[in-house]
């Protein structure tokens, strides 16, 4: 189809596992002693610019993304991961070029006293007009 474009958001850049030592929750014990946590994120944002350059200034740098999201994860204590989702998306769309995101955190230590695999927060937010 010719004149047909990709729209913005369509192409996914992905970072998961990413585990990091933090000392988040609503218990003195997990502030005291903190666990790891690990966090995915996906990235939304149009690539064609770096796919045409092949310079890693036309994208998200994904070292750079994660130095952030760990600086987070390991930075000031929050009793929810509702609330540490929310910060790890404001590192996730500090870049204008992201369309949209998706954070999920894991807490995998919990201290649920029952068997489980893992506990986890995820979250999707889409930029707004407001901010482009």
């Amino acid at each position: 189809m010719s004149g047909s474009t990709t729209p913005a958001g369509s192409d996914v850049v992905r970072l998961t596992g990413l585990i990091v030592r933090g000392y988040h929750g609503v218990f003195d014990f997990e502030r005291r002693e903190g666990q790891d946590f690990a966090v995915d994120v996906e990235l939304e944002l149009d690539t064609r610019s770096a796919a045409v350059s092949d310079d890693i200034v036309d994208t998200v740098h994904y070292g750079e993304l994660a130095e952030g999201l760990a600086a987070v994860i390991a930075g000031e204590p929050v009793n929810l991961l509702e609330t540490l989702a929310h910060r790890l998306m404001a590192v996730c769309l500090a870049d204008c070029r992201v369309a949209a995101a998706t954070v999920t955190v894991h807490k995998p230590q919990a201290p649920i006293p029952l068997t489980f695999s893992d506990v986890s927060v995820s979250i999707r937010r889409e930029r707004t007009d407001e901010d482009r």
